[in-house]
């Protein structure tokens, strides 16, 4: 039986196929690194679900082992460099404080790049993550491509499709897990709730039309509700011939945005 929430959702759906219209989606998950029986169950979902997957990578932190064999439908990006709080007084949560100098900052990134690259090769896109979805030193954005990065994601409906020139910029907009209060599964109404407004958002134009509704997981502090509602997920959409899930590698690619 479907609840209010998941009738809802598949609602906005048959609106936008009743449209014509195609409803894109696409899955981040946050903070791997290691290799992890939760990471494993995810990569395995993804894969049995024929559902692409982004997996942001925190450098510092990263061993090949984890990412060994990988799916093709798994990309990776890169989730800060060490993912340590810089934050000075009155800013929130950031690696990229306004304290810290642009080249620094450029100098950190690049060095966590070439990390990835040498353990994970091809498989890691020039795509940006931001822990704790924020780069609080606005000076630092425009300093992505010069640096060669392709791509930005945080969180929330984004107010332009390129950060930079050259630099687009895809977020997540449903986030599973309720971090301010049991930081375990947010539950089906909420989580659902925030798919569902931006779909609406999008449909009536109230935010940008073409930006694929994000999802974002964390495989690390999934419970059983946060896996049963991601299979449930997954097992609705892979059914509808309106959905489509994309891949990170097709929205960086240049001039997709």
């Amino acid at each position: 039986m479907v609840n209010a929430a998941w009738q809802g959702f598949l609602g906005e759906i048959d609106c936008w196929c009743d449209a014509g219209r195609l409803v894109e989606f696409w899955w981040r998950d946050d903070d791997a690194s290691r290799p992890d029986p939760a990471l494993t169950r995810l990569i395995t979902l993804a894969e049995t679900m024929a559902v692409p997957l982004a997996l942001a990578v925190i450098p510092a932190e990263a061993q090949s082992l984890a990412f060994a064999d990988l799916p093709q439908q798994i990309s990776l990006l890169q989730h800060g460099v060490d993912h340590r709080n810089r934050a000075g007084a009155g800013e929130k949560k950031t690696e990229f404080s306004v304290a810290e100098p642009v080249p620094d900052a450029i100098a950190r990134l690049l060095a966590g790049r070439a990390r990835l690259e040498s353990l994970l090769a091809v498989r890691s896109l020039p795509v940006l993550v931001p822990p704790w979805n924020r780069i609080s030193a606005p000076q630092l954005v425009p300093q992505l491509p010069a640096a060669g990065y392709c791509g930005l994601s945080t969180f929330g409906p984004r107010r332009h499709p390129f950060a930079a020139p050259g630099v687009a910029q895809v977020n997540t907009h449903v986030d599973i897990i309720d971090w301010r209060g049991t930081r375990g599964f947010a539950g089906e109404d909420a989580v659902l709730a925030q798919a569902t407004q931006h779909l609406l958002a999008r449909r009536n134009g109230v935010a940008d039309t073409g930006e694929p509704t994000g999802w974002l997981s964390h495989h690390a502090v999934h419970d059983a509700a946060a896996w049963a509602f991601m299979e449930r997920l997954l097992e609705r959409t892979a059914g509808i011939p309106g959905v489509s899930w994309r891949s990170a590698a097709q929205l960086f690619r240049p001039g997709v945005a």
